[in-house]
This record gives structure tokens, sequence and C-alpha cells, in this order.
């Protein structure tokens, strides 16, 4: 599968869809396998914040190869990944809300989510995720 806008899509809609559900406004962000942006969604009143919040859970997840949520523990203080978050210009998040997309064992893309705590964050990621997976099942 290619990730393309009408993909991207897709996923922002799934996402959007359980954002509601759990009455959130969020920024759904998707990037391709080089983690180039293809398509930033803002619902009504998300936080101006979660724009670059998302879009670099999303890069993080594609450079890195694995969901954000993984980094949590190994980047507080004293840790062995301490600092982590202050390498690439500062695009490195390492809390919850960004997830990989993985075909075929290869990174294509990520999706991030930003606009509430971690937990819902990475729940709305997650729908996102759950569509492409559905996506992947169909082509």
């Amino acid at each position: 599968m290619q990730m393309n806008l009408d993909t991207a899509k897709k996923l922002i809609e799934g996402a959007e869809k359980e954002a509601e559900k759990i009455g959130v406004q969020m920024v759904i962000s998707v990037v391709d396998e080089g983690g180039n942006l293809i398509a930033v969604h803002r619902m009504d009143d998300a936080w101006l914040a979660s724009i670059d919040i998302a879009q670099n859970k999303a890069w993080t997840s594609v450079a890195l190869k694995m969901p954000t949520a993984n980094l949590a523990d190994a980047t507080v203080p004293k840790a062995e990944l301490y600092g982590l978050n202050t390498t690439n210009q500062g695009k490195i998040v390492v809390f919850g809300g960004g997830i990989p997309l993985v075909e075929n064992d290869k990174v294509i893309g990520a999706v991030g989510v930003s606009g509430s705590t971690v937990d819902h964050d990475v729940q709305v990621a997650q729908a996102a995720v759950r569509v492409f997976e559905d996506l992947m099942i169909k082509k």
C-alpha cells in the first residue's frame, strides 16, 4: 500500500470518529516512510500546540520505527535514553500518541495524535491504525 493523501484521509476520518466518540478535540497527522507530512487535520477548537506535537509524534514513530509510547520509561531522568527528546532539532516525542504504520514488516508511514491526555491520544491513534489494518486486508 502506498501512503498517499487518499489513505491519509481515511485514517484521519477513523481517528476523528474516535475522538468525537470520547468527546475530545484532536489534531491528527499522517506522514510517509520518510517522515514527510501527507496530511494534518485540526478538529474545531483543538489546541494549537497540538499541531506540532501531532506531527512530531508521527515523525518520531517513523524515525525510530516504534510507537512513541515505547520511549516513556527509557527517557526519564537517569534512564538510558534520558535527553533523547533534545536530539533531532527537538522533534523526538517521548510519550504516547504516535504509532507507525507497518506493511510486510516495513514501516511505510505513521500517525500522530495530540490534543488530550496521553491515553486519549493513543486511543485515537489506534483508531487510525485499525483503519489502516482494514485497508490492508481489503487490498
